[in-house]
């Protein structure tokens, strides 16, 4: 069997690097104090490497955005938040080569718990070796590591048993006899070049991610990171006015009102004029980026749409300027309350279930097409600067405040044409059908691809559950406002529940 062992920074992904992601953890696992001052201690890194102690440099990164914090916060960060930033700095030239190979093993300076996950559900990789954290009786880590670095050749060697592997990828300066190359039949160094034979578009490509979470939009180098600390005061006031502004104002002025505050609604389609001569509005199918389409929708049409919603915090609610319909999730009941609404007028419904960042739409429920044929597909998405307006680890009533902490939030509403009789089922296609023709032409006009995965699949991914929120979050006054000032300076943990 053909064996193959890379080194995961420099090699597998492009940047030798490794700093932004300790940030990422400092900042998803513990808050944004820890984030600061790993980011005042970058040039003490930077001196370290230039002097030749780049192994004292990562342990001092390791110890500062690791030390204290409990692993499975670590574990939660690496499962959610790494992959996503990992997968965007994979090196398809090194990647062509590693995945040819029948047996595959990554070594990682990186503690394991970091990139085990990525590695080997993304890049298919059968063993990972890298540094592992001490952990004490509590479950916290306490900075270190269990060995030095230079005993990964020792576990590569017993590994394989003596035997040579045949191939090794790893940068120039790792080829010492020190290094687990030297262990190797052939040795690599980039930049690489992929076989002229090859075909790029039969290339077996990673496993995309379609999941993520953390509040961060870019990877956080050194300067990314001081533009967040920097902007985060003004981030903060600009939110809470835009926020005030926006219910105070009429839904026919906020169009003409919020480019003066950085924002933007970009509206492609024609909206459907309002029904006057008909017993059921219209159903408004939307993809679902944010807790903000159906507010967006309202605003681009001028009135007040309900919304239907499930697992949203209750004071989410409270603060929603536009009526929400909560559902049960009980097939019955759900459909009573759709089919009474829209008897009322129009109706707004995200089918997904939940919100999905990446350009990918979850299976849609088809409950809506069985209730009315009066159906608009509407394309909304979303585009940010710093934070994301999602997350299925934190506080759901955190997401219009970072949503709104973003420099200039743009919104583009898409509406389609209503779907023609013969699509629906009045002219005898099934729900499931019509469901999966709605999700077609949605992800079409955003350049999206459909999947199968649901609510349940995202939430098992990012959080170990099944998406549900107790009915009683957000009731306690005085502990909601010291979770929302703990969420907004980050000073503890920003995923507090």
């Amino acid at each position: 069997m053909e064996s193959i062992i890379s080194e995961f920074e420099g090699i597998l992904l492009k940047n030798p690097d490794p700093f932004s992601y300790f940030m990422l953890v400092a900042f998803e696992a513990s808050g944004l104090i820890r984030f600061a001052i790993l980011l005042m201690l970058w040039p003490v890194i930077r001196v370290l490497e230039i002097c030749g102690k780049r192994n004292k440099g990562l342990k001092l990164m390791i110890f500062v955005a690791t030390a204290g914090v409990k692993i499975s916060e670590i574990e939660a960060v690496a499962r959610a938040v790494l992959p996503k930033f990992y997968f965007d700095d994979i090196n398809m030239d090194s990647w062509s080569i590693f995945s040819s190979f029948d047996k595959r093993i990554v070594v990682s300076k990186i503690p394991r718990i970091m990139v085990e996950r990525f590695v080997k559900e993304h890049l298919k990789a059968d063993y990972v070796i890298g540094s592992e954290l001490v952990v004490n009786k509590s479950g916290l880590s306490t900075g270190f590591i269990k060995d030095d670095f230079d005993l990964i050749k020792e576990i590569v060697d017993e590994l394989f048993g003596g035997e040579q592997p045949s191939l090794g990828l790893g940068m120039p300066q790792s080829a010492g006899s020190s290094s687990f190359l030297s262990l190797c039949k052939e040795q690599l160094n980039p930049p690489f070049m992929r076989s002229k034979n090859q075909d790029h578009q039969l290339m077996i490509k990673p496993l995309p991610v379609i999941f993520h979470d953390g509040r961060l939009v870019k990877r956080p180098t050194p300067s990314t990171s001081l533009l967040i600390l920097l902007w985060l005061p003004f981030g903060i006031i600009i939110a809470t006015i835009r926020i005030i502004v926006g219910l105070m104002l009429p839904l026919s002025l906020i169009p003409y009102v919020a480019p003066l505050f950085g924002g933007k609604v970009i509206v492609k389609g024609k909206p459907p004029p309002l029904a006057t001569t008909t017993n059921s509005g219209v159903l408004f199918v939307c993809t679902h980026r944010t807790l903000l389409d159906p507010v967006v929708l309202s605003t681009v049409l001028q009135r007040k749409i309900p919304a239907v919603t499930y697992s949203i915090s209750r004071l989410s609610e409270i603060l929603s300027p536009i009526p929400t319909v909560r559902l049960t999730r009980i097939r019955e009941v759900d459909a009573q309350k759709i089919k009474r609404q829209l008897e009322k007028g129009d109706l707004v419904v995200c089918p997904e279930g939940t919100t999905c960042r990446e350009p990918f739409l979850l299976r849609f429920s088809a409950l809506f097409a069985e209730l009315t044929d009066r159906i608009v597909p509407v394309a909304m998405n979303y585009r940010v600067g710093f934070f994301h307006a999602t997350t299925a680890r934190g506080w759901k009533a955190m997401d219009p405040i970072f949503f709104f902490m973003n420099p200039r939030p743009v919104y583009e509403v898409t509406f389609l044409n209503q779907l023609p009789v013969e699509a629906t089922c009045s002219s005898g296609k099934s729900p499931h059908d019509v469901a999966n023709y709605v999700q077609r032409i949605l992800a079409t006009t955003l350049g999206f691809e459909c999947t199968n995965f649901t609510r349940k699949d995202k939430y098992r991914v990012l959080a170990g559950n099944d998406g549900i929120v107790s009915q009683n979050y957000g009731t306690n006054g005085v502990k909601s406002l010291m979770n929302t000032f703990k969420q907004v300076v980050g000073t503890f943990n920003p995923f507090i529940h």
